[in-house]
């Protein structure tokens, strides 16, 4: 009976471990799309990709997981970039990935001397 008990309390943590996961992939997600949305890239894939977990201890004092996750975008749909965020709990701490977009970037015929930054 004991063994249920703890069998029942570690399938708990598993499940809330599992369920805080998910909402921070979907998180990154919705981070890495509106990123590309402001910089006028393409999000590539339409997904982001968990590269690292550890242990950190918050703000408040308590220990909390930092996640890192992976994307890729495009400038043009030729060419692959890879950007790559932290979250902490829920919250952005860092952010490597697109950033406005040049019109020497995306128009190749224009004069890079005539071009300004959107």
């Amino acid at each position: 009976m004991p063994s249920l008990i703890l069998l029942m309390i570690a399938g708990a943590f598993v499940y809330a471990f599992w369920n805080s996961s998910r909402a921070a992939a979907e998180r990154a997600g919705e981070l890495g799309r509106n990123a590309c949305s402001a910089a006028n890239v393409q999000w590539l894939d339409q997904s982001v990709h968990a590269t690292g977990l550890r242990v950190v201890r918050k703000d408040s004092g308590w220990l909390g997981w930092e996640r890192t996750f992976k994307f890729e975008y495009s400038h043009d749909g030729v060419d692959r970039h890879s950007g790559r965020m932290v979250l902490r709990g829920d919250q952005l701490v860092a952010f490597v990935g697109p950033s406005a977009a040049r019109i020497s970037e995306i128009r190749r015929d224009v004069d890079t001397r005539d071009a300004e930054d959107v």
